[in-house]
């Protein structure tokens, strides 16, 4: 896939509790223009819009629509969050961050991409506001609360116990690294987090799905795309990618910007 020709402007913009930070992609060297629906891409427990690295601008690219991606309270460049993630926090998405952004970029139609626990927001996003989403493309999502996600997460938090490892979040996240770590582990790894499913969401959504899934996802099983991909009948697609882990847009990025452009064609 041939190296994008992009324009991108970042934005800084106010919620009632700080600034959040949002980038906009958009292809061609263009100015941004929402004529046609843009990716709206949510990020993972410990990700923000620096860790999606060149996916954006190879996706605004090669679909020619715009990409905007924004780092959730507490993340990246956002301001930090005021105090502990609620258990409800996947579907607090759709009702507070995410209306902020589209009515501040005047966004009313939207295809939500979301990794993750990213993709649980997407879906949430998608099931809320159905009138103005074209589709919605998770990656990686957990449709339910797995023990391979749980063992995922106990033997990432051991990890991170290690010599330098915080050090690593701290270069995206900065003094925000030890909050991101502790609401991803302790909110999933919660007893009273154990019944959390996108049941609900999924058989509310009112447009075309594709969930991509690595067969090797150590965070969760194939389980979770085929339950999405069940509870939204002849609407859903699934990509499930050999030899991939848990981050197919950047291990097999041109196979998963060609399957988003089949998808949508």
């Amino acid at each position: 896939m041939p190296s994008p020709s992009h324009h991108t402007q970042d934005l800084r913009i106010d919620s009632p509790h700080g600034k959040l930070f949002v980038r906009i992609w958009s292809p061609d060297h263009q100015s941004p223009s929402f004529e046609e629906a843009p990716f709206v891409l949510f990020h993972d427990s410990l990700g923000c819009v620096e860790l999606w690295r060149d996916f954006p601008s190879k996706l605004a690219a090669f679909t020619g629509r715009p990409v905007v991606a924004y780092d959730r309270l507490g993340f990246g460049r956002s301001d930090a969050h005021p105090g502990e993630l609620t258990f409800g926090f996947v579907g607090d998405e759709a009702e507070r961050a995410f209306p902020l952004v589209m009515d501040h970029l005047g966004v009313t139609d939207f295809i939500a991409f979301g990794h993750s626990v990213g993709g649980g927001m997407a879906t949430h996003c998608a099931a809320r506001h159905r009138e103005h989403c074209v589709a919605l493309i998770t990656e990686s999502a957990q449709a339910f609360v797995e023990d391979r996600t749980l063992k995922g997460i106990r033997e990432a938090k051991q990890g991170f116990q290690q010599d330098g490892q915080i050090e690593r979040l701290m270069k995206y996240h900065g003094d925000k690294a030890r909050w991101v770590l502790d609401a991803w582990t302790e909110t999933w790894l919660s007893p009273g987090f154990a019944h959390w499913s996108l049941k609900d969401e999924v058989e509310r959504l009112d447009c075309p799905v594709l969930a991509i899934h690595g067969e090797l996802d150590e965070f969760g099983s194939a389980l979770h795309p085929q339950r999405i991909a069940e509870l939204t009948d002849n609407r859903s697609q699934v990509l499930l990618m050999e030899k991939c882990g848990h981050v197919p847009h950047r291990e097999k990025t041109d196979q998963v910007i060609q399957a988003v452009g089949d998808f949508l064609r």
